[in-house]
């Protein structure tokens, strides 16, 4: 008779619960019947100039949807995007306008710029559009950067064509700014450290999103460190009192953030795996490494938290009596996005006439927040980075079924739709001065813009 196979407990893991989600499915379904946004107040350019920029957008429509599906068949990832870079230069060549390539210290990096009628002029505002076009490894465009890529450069291609038939239709000076490496980088800060965003007043783009159009929703800030702790080999049973165990810093570092969780605000995120821990069981490690991310919905609360978790890390080290080094930042730390609700107005308004309504700050629960190098944008000049449908709600960012819906049905009607949008909110702030000289004194009553570089030293 052969022996019962074992009975093992625990050997598949449990499925996490669907129960919150469920909630915040409710809660959300709720503030939808009771909650819209307010739009804007501000008059923006005249009817006649955004029927013809509407017009402008729509012919480039099938334009920017075959380079909006090639990108998505060639995904590049961060500083490596040459191919797309050069797409989206041959297609403003293509259409007349001047492109530099490599500039503002990235290679994959484009600047184009219209100048209008009174452009350099003191009251002649300068306007920025963005594109994104890095892919993620392994996923490609899981987060429909090729989507982002062709409503910024429709937007801009949609300017253009006005200010060739009208200079007066353009009334100041529009920059395209293509940017590289968002995808666990921080190519705009490379970028704005190289005087991408010197003279602005102002900077916009919008992101695909699934489910929604979202005004606006939270952006947490988010700062990269490595933890490597340095101890003492020593045979673990023969010698064990003459090693000093960098894995057991590790492991009370990981269990101190853990507790720490306790007293850290709700919208603090905090993420870390232990990438090295030694080798062999009978040997004391002499060497162990923690990768971390840190995150916080404003610059200061997310300075507060990057000295605790530098604590924990002393602390450990202290205890387990071994050397700590900790190296914050390989890559420059994205700040939260600040919001500038006068801009993002005149895009609810734009989306309006597209037939699209989007949610006001938080019918969609905040605590579903990412980061991005775009805050890094919005705390040097006034910026808005609206949400626009491209896919299902039950499809998550950064996976492959949202890489697929990036050329879907949805993804072609946000292409033109999230053009228009853009163009619109820069061709409202050219033609309007009060609404200008809102955005800016919002910007002020925010803070102003802070030092990013040394934000954190």
């Amino acid at each position: 008779m052969s022996e019962p196979s074992p009975v093992r407990l625990g050997s598949t893991p449990t499925e996490p619960s669907t129960a919150y989600m469920a909630q915040l499915d409710e809660e959300r379904e709720a503030a939808l019947r009771t909650q819209s946004h307010p739009g804007s107040d501000h008059e923006g350019a005249a009817e006649e100039l955004r029927s013809r920029l509407e017009e402008e957008v729509d012919k480039a429509g099938p334009e920017l949807v075959d380079l909006m599906i090639d990108l998505a068949e060639h995904p590049e990832v961060a500083f490596e995007e040459h191919r797309s870079a050069a797409a989206i230069v041959k297609t403003l060549e293509d259409h007349g306008i001047e492109a530099q390539l490599g500039v503002h210290g990235l290679d994959t990096a484009i600047r184009a710029e219209i100048r209008g009628e009174g452009a350099g002029s003191a009251d002649a505002p300068t306007v920025a559009v963005l594109s994104e076009y890095d892919a993620l490894p392994g996923i490609g465009h899981g987060c429909g950067h090729n989507v982002i890529a062709v409503m910024g450069l429709g937007a801009f291609l949609g300017l253009a064509e006005l200010a060739k038939r009208d200079p007066s239709a353009v009334p100041g000076t529009v920059v395209y700014l293509g940017t590289p490496a968002e995808e666990g980088h921080t190519g705009k800060e490379y970028m704005a450290r190289q005087g991408a965003f010197d003279g602005l007043d102002a900077a916009v783009m919008a992101h695909g999103y699934p489910g929604y159009d979202l005004a606006d929703q939270v952006w947490l800030g988010r700062r990269t460190l490595t933890v490597e702790f340095h101890g003492h080999t020593a045979h673990a049973s023969a010698q064990p009192f003459m090693g000093r165990n960098a894995l057991d810093a590790a492991s009370l570092m990981y269990q101190g953030i853990g507790l720490m969780r306790q007293q850290t605000p709700p919208s603090d995120r905090i993420h870390a795996v232990i990438r090295e821990g030694g080798e062999r069981a009978s040997v004391v490690p002499d060497r162990a490494r923690l990768d971390l991310y840190v995150r916080s919905q404003r610059p200061e609360t997310l300075k507060d938290l990057s000295r605790r978790v530098e604590d924990v890390a002393h602390g450990a080290a202290l205890m387990a009596g071994v050397g700590v080094t900790v190296t914050w930042d390989h890559h420059p730390p994205s700040l939260p996005v600040r919001t500038n609700d006068a801009l993002t107005g005149r895009w609810v308004e734009a989306q309006r006439r597209r037939g699209r309504d989007p949610l006001p700050l938080g019918v969609v629960s905040t605590t579903l927040a990412a980061s991005t190098d775009f805050g890094n944008v919005s705390y040097r000049l006034p910026g808005m980075h609206p949400l626009i449908r491209i896919a299902p709600a039950d499809v998550a960012l950064h996976t492959r079924e949202f890489a697929a819906e990036s050329t879907s049905a949805d993804a072609r009607a946000a292409a033109t739709d999230g053009a228009y949008g853009l163009a619109a909110t820069l061709l409202d702030v050219l033609h309007d001065p009060a609404l200008a000289a809102a955005v800016a004194e919002e910007f002020a009553q925010a803070g102003g813009a802070i030092d990013v570089p040394s934000f954190f030293d």
